[in-house]
């Protein structure tokens, strides 16, 4: 299923990004490459995010050439239609698709892109092409680029630059679109019954991968492609860990569940974290050190609006987050000193948000001209302070030990404040607890 169809949609993205670059530049915008699992087992195919933002095609062995100023601005070079290949594969757009469903100008098959960017090379100054994992495709770009560059004595013309496009397309990335946001909503509505579903079903004597299927069959049962990052199914000490993905453990009733979890919609993500009991209403300590998070997120996100420093909301959670540790004994200095010395760095050790979009932790800068960026209406992050305490850690009480707790919510930066796009998910005490305790009885 699709929200963002619309090939204006991508039409206006190719503009502005070509505004950008003026005439006599040339951008090469190359696919993902496909990915080996194992042998002859490829991964499910997933579209360079870049490229899918200016064109909305989802194939393998496919390049974008934009050429601002140029008759056929915009060409595609893809895989023709092939009936064998097709057979085992599937149905390939081709260049007539690539022209009629995509919008080119033009379109090549991907063997004569050699040819078709050597004849666009010797019109430009600047190339712009992203430098990345694809190595085949670098080696093949800057060859091309060497031999214009070559050439350019005699011709008068051809590029003198090779440029990064990213940065400009990561920047319109940054501010989200009404397009956007739709589809970053239908995936936010999915996750949101996936983490209900999970507190309302986990019971001690699951495994923590039950919970996982679980999680998986919403999202996919609900149109979304998966998730949109491994989910962490944390139980017991499992959640003093920040980035577990084994899910491999078997709860137990009352401990604490942290999940951080989030599926992809039409190539948007959402990412949400809960921390509950499992099957049960929180203990006295459980309890305490839930609301000191809880606290800190709800006045971290109180601070969000547009004017304010990326690194503000994050600066609100730490103090809250110290203050609390220091009044249940966590930290045994007062708040002041344990601030000024980082000593909270122990049990919070990473920052409280980042930019939510296509990608999970999204592209755009957080630093401009060495200071924290000011937000902006349109921009999405997250916010998700936590507490993490390891089991072995034996400068914490004995009691506090194996507790790991976090609560993510994906909030939208509006001109007159914030908007949290996951206020469906419960992460009130009250809220958690009709849920989990519904499911032990």
């Amino acid at each position: 299923m699709s929200v963002i169809s619309n090939l204006e949609v991508f039409a206006e993205r190719r503009r502005r990004f070509m505004d950008a670059i003026g005439p006599g530049a040339l951008a090469i915008m190359p696919s993902a490459p496909v990915a080996m699992r194992s042998g002859d087992v490829e991964f499910v195919y997933r579209q360079d995010n870049d490229f899918h933002y200016l064109t909305g095609f989802a194939e393998p062995e496919a390049v974008a050439i934009l050429a601002p100023g140029e008759p056929h601005e915009f060409i595609l070079m893809v895989r023709p239609r092939d009936r064998e290949r097709e057979t085992w594969t599937g149905r390939r757009a081709g260049l007539e698709g690539a022209v009629a469903g995509y919008g080119a100008n033009q379109a090549f098959a991907i063997e004569e892109l050699d040819a078709v960017l050597r004849r666009h090379l010797d019109k430009v100054d600047r190339v712009y092409y992203p430098l990345s994992v694809n190595e085949r495709m670098n080696a093949r770009v800057l060859e091309l680029m060497r031999y214009a560059q070559s050439m350019r004595p005699r011709l008068g013309t051809g590029p003198h630059t090779l440029l990064d496009p990213r940065e400009l397309i990561h920047e319109a990335r940054l501010h989200k679109r009404p397009e956007e946001l739709a589809a970053m909503r239908a995936a936010i509505a999915i996750s949101a019954e996936a983490h209900r579903q999970a507190m309302a079903r986990a019971r001690g004597g699951m495994m923590e991968w039950e919970v996982e299927a679980l999680v998986d069959y919403t999202f996919r049962s609900r149109g979304a492609a998966g998730p949109s990052y491994p989910s962490i199914i944390a139980s017991g000490p499992n959640a003093a860990t920040l980035h577990y993905i084994n899910n491999d453990r078997r709860m137990q009733a009352g401990e604490l569940l942290l999940i951080d979890a989030g599926c992809e919609y039409d190539f948007y993500a959402s990412d949400v974290t809960r921390t509950f009991p499992v099957g049960a209403a929180f203990a006295p300590l459980q309890r305490d050190l839930y609301q000191i998070v809880l606290d800190a997120q709800l006045q971290a996100i109180e601070s969000i609006r547009p004017g304010i420093k990326f690194d503000d909301p994050h600066e609100t959670a730490v103090r809250i987050l110290v203050e609390g540790m220091c009044r249940v004994g966590l930290l045994k200095v007062p708040a002041e000193d344990a601030l000024k010395s980082g000593a909270w760095r122990r049990f919070y050790m990473h920052r409280t948000s980042h930019w939510l979009g296509m990608d999970v932790h999204d592209v755009g800068l957080y630093r401009v001209g060495g200071e924290s960026r000011t937000l902006e209406p349109g921009m999405v992050l997250t916010v998700e302070p936590g507490l993490y305490i390891a089991p072995n850690d034996e400068t914490a009480p004995e009691e506090f030990r194996g507790i790991g707790i976090r609560i993510e919510d994906d909030v939208l930066v509006t001109p007159a404040g914030c908007e949290v796009m996951t206020a469906a998910v419960p992460k009130t005490v009250a809220e958690i607890e009709a849920l989990t305790t519904a499911a032990a009885a």
